[in-house]
Formats: structure tokens, C-alpha cells, sequence
């Protein structure tokens, strides 16, 4: 076992108090910092303070020292280690802003951290920076951007789509026909800052150019109808969740074993286009600080913050 450190440090040009107000809502509902939806969000099973559990994605800690407006430690969950951040005033108008991660590794362990997990994490961190300055001072002059291989990875992690029962929610897509043959869903988690109208989530189908036959304030329901079979596709935005449904009726056996062997397919593409669809929506949102307003946002007050990488 071998101790892996990581320490990224930024001087904003904005006072501790005010960089200190946006740590604190790291995690909550209306948190201007961690880059979500880009990203998996930061959650809590409680307000931030000692004693709340959660984290991003896979990585998974707790609270366990908590410093209002000037630290928040963590302990990791399941392996030895803590990553923390801190604001330190430099002056009336200036702090210091610090993340370090430290831990106890395997071979195995170090190697994946190099290869593929702290790429991601040095990302996220400096994100989290750029947001802070965005927030705080109102632009940030030279923001982190995604290297070829860190957008491959973020690509190869994005979470799938789970299969689940087409929702009572969906009275469009229940509704649709006196008779159903098949149907089927698709779920994804909907993170900070995806959009909740399912126009914007209609556009998977851009390819296909299905008509829209019925729409609601969350919910839209595309189709066609075959001599040989009838389909419904139905985006339904609701309770934090996208889902894609679909509803197929059958007219005779032609249409049957049409659809016997449509249905070994469509399970993949609908995964895909929920999926292709979920991750280009959040690359094209706007950030968090630009989402929230920070909450703090002023002009400039001298000069632009400067990153640095122990």
C-alpha cells in the first residue's frame, strides 16, 4: 500500500466570505459548484454538516469535519483516504481555495488512479473552481477544458439506462390503445440543469421524423400507424426521472412476427438514444453558477485568479 496525494490550489479575487457562503452549498438542491449535469451531482442523505453521507457517482464519503465558510473534510466510504477543500482570506478582496485528496492504495488501485480516475478528478476539481470564480466574480478568464481522453472516459462512464414499469405518469402512452401487445420503458436519473420539458428530449427521434400525435405539460407521445402494426413512443419528464416508453398493437400474424423480430433490436436502441440523448443534453447545459447566480456574483476586483497544481 502506497499513500496517492493530489492537491490543486486557486487564488480567486474575492473575499473568503463570499467564496466560503458557496462552499457551503456544495451538495444541496441549489448547489452553484459541482459541474452537473456533466458530471455526476454531489448528494447528502442530509444537509451538509458531520455525519452526512453521500458523494458523486461511484466515489462515495461523509462529512466528517465541517468548518462553515472555511473547510469541509471528508472521509471516504469502503477505503482508506479524505479529500477536502478550504478557503483561506488572503486579504479583504482575495482567498485561497484548496482541494487535496490523499489516500492509501494497492498496485491495482494506483494504477487505475493514473490511468483513468485522475484525470476525471483533476476535471471535476477545476471545474469546481471555475465555478467558484463564475459565481463569485462573474467570469472566469482561462476555464479547464476536457482532454480527449477525459472525454472518453467521461462518455464510457455515463450511467445506462434501467428498465422499468411504463409509469402511471404516462396517461398518453396508456391511454394510446384500447389494446396493447407490447410495451416497455426506459428510465435515467434527471441531473441539475438537464431540461424538464420533454420537447427538448423528443429531439432522439430526430432521425426517424415520427409525427407528435399528443403532448402534455410533461409528457409527449410520437407514433405511426402500419397496416401491419401501430407504435407509440412516449418522453415522459417527471418526479426528477426521464423515461422513454413504448407501446406497440399488433394488426394480424404478418404484424406479429414483424414485431418478433423488431423487439430482439429495440431494447438496444432505445437504450441508445436515451443514452446518446441524456449525455448530449448536458454537455450543451449551462453550468451551475450560471444556472444558480452564485448568490454572490459582483464585478471583477483585481486581478483574475491564477491556478496552480502541487
Amino acid at each position: 500500500m502506497r499513500t496517492v496525494r493530489d492537491v490543486h490550489v486557486r487564488t480567486i479575487p474575492a473575499s473568503a466570505d463570499v467564496v466560503g457562503a458557496l462552499i457551503d452549498r456544495l451538495g444541496s438542491d441549489r448547489d452553484p459548484l459541482f459541474p452537473a449535469p456533466v458530471w455526476p451531482p454531489m448528494r447528502f442523505d442530509r444537509p451538509l454538516g458531520v455525519g452526512a453521507d453521500g458523494g458523486h457517482g461511484f466515489v462515495r464519503y461523509r462529512v466528517a469535519v465541517h468548518e462553515p465558510g472555511r473547510r469541509i473534510h471528508f472521509a471516504f466510504t469502503g477505503m482508506d483516504g479524505w479529500h477536502e477543500v478550504t478557503v483561506s482570506p488572503l486579504g479583504p478582496d482575495r482567498c485561497r481555495v484548496a482541494h487535496r485528496t490523499e489516500g492509501r492504495r494497492t498496485l491495482r488501485q494506483r494504477l487505475l488512479w493514473h490511468l483513468a480516475i485522475r484525470p476525471m478528478h483533476c476535471t471535476v476539481v477545476e471545474e469546481i473552481f471555475d465555478n467558484i470564480e463564475r459565481a463569485a466574480v462573474g467570469r472566469v478568464p482561462a476555464p479547464v477544458r476536457r482532454t480527449p481522453r477525459v472525454r472518453l472516459l467521461n462518455r464510457l462512464i455515463w450511467e445506462r439506462p434501467r428498465p422499468v414499469a411504463l409509469p402511471a405518469a404516462a396517461e398518453l402512452a396508456h391511454r394510446a390503445f384500447p389494446r396493447t401487445d407490447f410495451r416497455d420503458a426506459w428510465q435515467m436519473e434527471l441531473r441539475p440543469g438537464l431540461p424538464t420539458e420533454p420537447d427538448a428530449w423528443a429531439g432522439m427521434f430526430h432521425r426517424a421524423s415520427f409525427p407528435v400525435v399528443g403532448r402534455t405539460d410533461r409528457e409527449i407521445l410520437l407514433g405511426q400507424d402500419a397496416r401491419h402494426l401501430d407504435f407509440r413512443a412516449s418522453v415522459l419528464v417527471a418526479d426528477g426521472r426521464v423515461t422513454l416508453g413504448t407501446v406497440v398493437r399488433t394488426h394480424h400474424a404478418g404484424g406479429r412476427l414483424h414485431f418478433a423480430v423488431v423487439r430482439r433490436v429495440h431494447p438496444v436502441m432505445a437504450r441508445l438514444m436515451l443514452r446518446r440523448t441524456h449525455r448530449r443534453l448536458a454537455l450543451a447545459a449551462s453550468s451551475a453558477a450560471e444556472r444558480e447566480g452564485g448568490g454572490g456574483t459582483f464585478p471583477a476586483l483585481q486581478a483574475w485568479g491564477r491556478t496552480e497544481r502541487v
